[in-house]
Formats: C-alpha cells, structure tokens, sequence
C-alpha cells in the first residue's frame, strides 16, 4: 500500500475531458436530487394546506349547511402518539359564492386557527373578517389585495359576508370549480353560530407523507376512532391525501422514479468518460506496468493503483460538481429564476431542496459505480507481457 501510493503521486490523471464530464454529471444528479426534492415538499406543504395530510370529518352530511365536531376529541393524545404524526390543526370549509359587480363565482371558504395545534390550543389575534384569496379568483374576478370581498353562504338561510382580502396564494390544485379562500378560524365559528369548542374536520399533519406512510397512519386512527367508548368518535370518517388526490402522488411517483433514471445515465456518462480516460494513461504507462510486473507487482495491484488515480480525479469532479449544484439551488431557492407554468407542474417556479441524506446516497451511488466501471480497462493489464515491454523500451 506504501509503494501504491508513492507510485499514484508520480503520475498524473490526463483525462481533463473526463474530469469536466465527471463534474458536469455530478452536477446534474445533484439538481435532479434537489428539484425532485424541492417538488415533493412544495405538493406536499401545498396539498397539506388544502386538506391537512390526513382528514377527519363528520360521517353524515349536513346539506349545504357544515357539521359540526368536538375541536378536541377524547383519543387526541393517542392520535399525537401514533409515529409519525406532528399535530391536529382544526379547520371549518364551507361553500359559497363571491360577488363582485356582475361576476358570481363559487369558492370553498376554509377557516384555519392562527396557531396550529401541538397537543395544546395556542392563539393569536388575527384581523377579523381577513382573507387570502387564490390568484386565479384574482383573475376571475379582479379583485386584489387591500380590497373586499363580498361573499354569500346558502343554507336554512343565506348568510352573507365582506372580507378583507389581505393576500393573494397560489394552491397547488387551483382550478375554476376548486378555488380555496383562507380565512379566520374564529370569523367561520361565528358565520356558523358556534362556539369556539366546534369545528368542521380536523387536519392530521405528518413527518413522512409517502403514500405508504399516510394510508398507514389512516388506517391506525380509523381504528382508534373505530374502538373509542365515545359514540361522536364512532361516527367520524378519517381519509388520507393520498386517497384524496392520488394523481398528485402517482406524478411524484414517477418524478422519483426519472431521478433514478438520470443518476443511472450521468453515472454511465461519466464512468464511460473515466474509462476513456483510464485507457489513455494505460497505453501511455505501458513501460511502467511492464517495469512493475517485472519487479513482481501483481496485476491486481496494478490496477488497484491506476484505479486509484482515476478514483481521485473522480473525487475532485464530484467536489466541483456538488459545488455548482449547491450555487445553482443558492440561486434558484432565491430568486426562483427557472419559471414554470402551474397548470401543468402545480408550481410556478421549479423549487429546490437540499436534502442531507439524499444527496449523500447520491454521491456515493454515483462514485461507486463510476468507480466499478473503471475497473474494466484496469483488466487489460493483465495481457500486458513484461518482457515485451521492457525490450521495446
């Protein structure tokens, strides 16, 4: 091991075309990482603001008039100990209709707490009658911030109210017959004529929200409301956002599943890349490998010591490739200079995140196998005849 890495220090990896493909491949299984990465937790964050991860509601239906529901149920402490879960945030959806001048459209009202529930109720003083209003109502209607928003509930008897639109968002399912207005959590109570004790669903947030993770956690608190001694938790119905929009996460599905692909590709690149290179300083070497067989160098050990000069410029590719990753999602996370169209990607911008782990397993993945594939010009070494190459020297 001594001679092996005395000898790697006295030659010098040639392959500087190689080396550039090395870092350009690292460099895209990176951003392919990051955006899938980014789309993930942006769909996620969104749809979980639409419905929660996992939603609880009332069994029957009230018309077009909600059902009420305990904002703390007996078995909340059991739900919070289920693995996996992080909080129970109530809320209160209710259909209506805004008006502005001669334009009627209709909208899902939703009333969320000003602080989320941790196992404990916590609160805030929130503008009264404020909302945030999706950009595509904005469009429909013209209506924008700092203007009001007159709004019509039909029930035993219509109800109608002027919010405030404070802020305009975008959902990740923004579409004409599904557009969410956010509002206060206590302005709905009121609209409805409760208390602050009762609300409409009860959203379950998640740590990990895979499709395998939340019908798992589904089917536990199904159970637990199933098996509970309380008979208004007996009538209660519990469904997963995966169930809720499976397209969203059969497309995340296959988003991870073109990453894998893309990895396999820039592996392939820059192993094939490396090879070329590794066989241009063989042939070069050729004297030296004779010089070493002669002296009694095995020919593994040969190629163990070319195939460490190639491990080291692959190490430096993946060092600058990482770099410019990680520059390129600095910018990007910033100033979201890559636009997209939401209709299609659900996001207006492709979005980064820098996952840790996933990044790690990606560079080591990588390195491996380019590593591995390496090792297949190093095989010639063996057909090379010491006395063959020290007499033409």
């Amino acid at each position: 091991m001594v001679a092996d890495s005395f000898i790697s220090r006295k030659i010098k990896f040639k392959g500087n075309i190689a080396a550039v493909a090395t870092a350009v491949s690292f460099f895209v299984i990176i951003v392919a990482v990051a955006v899938s990465s980014g789309f993930r937790h942006s769909i996620r964050d969104g749809v979980a603001a639409m419905t929660g991860d996992i939603k609880i509601t009332p069994y029957v239906s009230g018309g077009q008039d909600p059902v009420p529901m305990p904002r703390h149920l007996p078995s909340e402490e059991k739900i919070l100990a289920i693995p996996g879960v992080v909080e129970i945030v109530p809320a209160i959806s209710r259909a209506g209709i805004v008006k502005n001048g001669e334009i009627v459209h209709g909208v899902i009202v939703k009333g969320t707490p000003s602080v989320i529930l941790t196992g404990a109720e916590g609160g805030a003083e929130k503008s009264p009658l404020a909302v945030s209003i999706p950009h595509r109502l904005a469009e429909i209607t013209g209506l924008q911030a700092g203007e009001d928003l007159t709004t019509y509930f039909v029930g035993e008897k219509v109800r109608a109210r002027k919010f405030h639109i404070t802020a305009e968002h975008r959902d990740i399912i923004e579409t004409d017959d599904n557009l969410l207005v956010y509002a206060g959590l206590e302005d709905m109570q009121r609209l409805n004529g409760w208390d602050s004790t009762s609300v409409s669903q009860l959203e379950v947030r998640v740590r990990d929200a895979s499709p395998k993770v939340l019908k798992d956690i589904e089917a536990r608190i199904s159970y637990i409301l199933a098996a509970s001694e309380d008979e208004d938790e007996n009538g209660l119905f519990v469904i997963s956002s995966a169930r809720s929009y499976p397209q969203i996460f059969d497309w995340l599905g296959l988003l991870d599943v073109n990453v894998l692909i893309v990895l396999l590709l820039m592996t392939l690149v820059a192993g094939f890349n490396m090879i070329s290179g590794l066989l241009v300083m063989l042939l070069r070497n050729i004297p030296l490998i004779g010089t070493l067989k002669a002296l009694g160098m095995q020919d593994r050990a040969i190629g163990r010591l070319f195939v460490r000069i190639g491990a080291e410029a692959v190490l430096k590719g993946m060092v600058v490739g990482n770099a410019l990753a990680f520059l390129f999602c600095l910018i990007q996370g910033t100033t979201h200079l890559i636009k997209l169209d939401p209709a299609n990607y659900f996001v207006s911008f492709v979005p980064v995140h820098l996952p840790f782990w996933g990044i790690l397993g990606a560079d080591i993945a990588a390195f491996a196998g380019i590593v591995l594939l390496m090792w297949l010009p190093a095989l010639s070494i063996s057909k090379i005849d010491p006395a063959e190459t020290v007499k033409a020297d």
